[in-house]
């Protein structure tokens, strides 16, 4: 664990200093700026996602101390304690309340209750391409959004004052570390920097999209709608297990860059414990859920989910085409 920390923390803060130092040429700026993107994520999966879910280290302090270290990708802690450890894993998948599935409203269509239009017909080409937006997004417009809405999810936010300081302290300073300094200690324009900032955090927006979404829009994975009195009827284990999957449980590879999100049923079942005991968890987790006949869903490589997930994005895409025609042709033949 400790060792994945360090290596993340290393490359990252290495390929800052070595882009700062503008000792190489434009293209070999250019492609460390694409991999501290990529490392940027690395870090919020492998460093920030344990702590801020106080699973990292038995110690709170310690806990605390690291998740700190989420400013330093452009996110807010806090904010992400309240979205994703409070409003997401209590409403996985649930339309209208888990925001996590909220990608491009009236763009990407996830689930059959979303309204449709014909541009989705074509969204498996475009989505992944969506993708890369979220963590400019995220840096640049959502936190500031979600900080001063009245609610977020079911969750009342009233927030404490020394939060305020924190979400604008530092998202300043991290514009000044990745815009300012870059344009103040570089031979480049600041159009140039600004470019580079955008295509920094298309790569890392990618890899967190591309992530997330292959844990739980997948083909299997469903999104439940609450009855007329506002409820889901199911167990919360029960949800969990219907509504999240695996992909390449058995690459180290994919667990050690991934911080163990590429096991998301166990995660989401037990988001308290450190990432490095899944593997063993696993087994006892997918045993108890075919003795009790529920869904283990799981994809035995990155690849074969990211096909099941493009197949899913096709058919939602296709369901909103084929149902606009119908209702166009429907208006049609009662006009007549």
């Amino acid at each position: 664990m400790w060792i994945n920390t360090s290596f993340n923390l290393l490359v990252y803060i290495s390929l800052y200093g070595l882009i700062i130092s503008g000792w190489f040429g434009s293209w070999m700026m250019l492609g460390m700026t694409l991999l501290l993107g990529v490392f940027a994520a690395f870090i919020g999966f492998n460093v920030c996602h344990d702590a801020i879910h106080g699973s990292f280290t038995k110690s709170a302090r310690l806990n605390r101390g690291l998740s700190t270290i989420f400013h330093l990708i452009g996110a807010n802690p806090y904010l992400w304690d309240l979205t994703h450890n409070i409003v997401h894993h209590t409403y996985t998948n649930i339309p209208g309340h888990d925001e996590d599935i909220e990608i491009a409203p009236g763009l990407i269509r996830l689930d059959e209750s979303e309204k449709v239009n014909k541009i989705q017909r074509y969204q498996h080409f475009y989505a992944f391409l969506l993708y890369g937006f979220a963590s400019l997004s995220w840096v640049l417009r959502k936190d500031y959004i979600k900080f001063f809405q009245k609610q977020i999810g079911q969750h009342q936010a009233k927030h404490p004052r020394k939060e305020y300081f924190n979400l604008f302290f530092f998202k300043f300073l991290y514009y000044f570390l990745f815009i300012g300094l870059p344009i103040i200690l570089l031979p480049f324009s600041w159009w140039q920097v600004l470019i580079a900032f955008l295509l920094m955090h298309l790569a890392e927006g990618f890899v967190i999209g591309l992530v997330f979404q292959l844990a739980h829009v997948v083909e299997g994975t469903y999104f439940p709608m609450p009855n007329e009195e506002g409820n889901v009827e199911e167990a919360w284990a029960e949800h969990q297990m219907s509504t999240t999957a695996n992909f390449a449980p058995n690459s180290a590879v994919a667990s050690f860059l991934l911080g163990g999100l590429n096991r998301q049923i166990e995660h989401h079942l037990f988001p308290k414990i450190c990432h490095v005991h899944y593997p063993a968890i696993s087994g006892i987790v997918k045993q108890t859920a075919k003795e009790f006949g529920l869904p283990y869903l799981e994809c035995s490589s990155f690849f074969s989910a990211l096909q099941s997930h493009y197949r899913t994005l096709r058919k939602m895409g296709e369901e909103a085409y084929h149902a606009k025609k119908a209702y166009r042709h429907c208006r049609v033949k009662m006009n007549f």
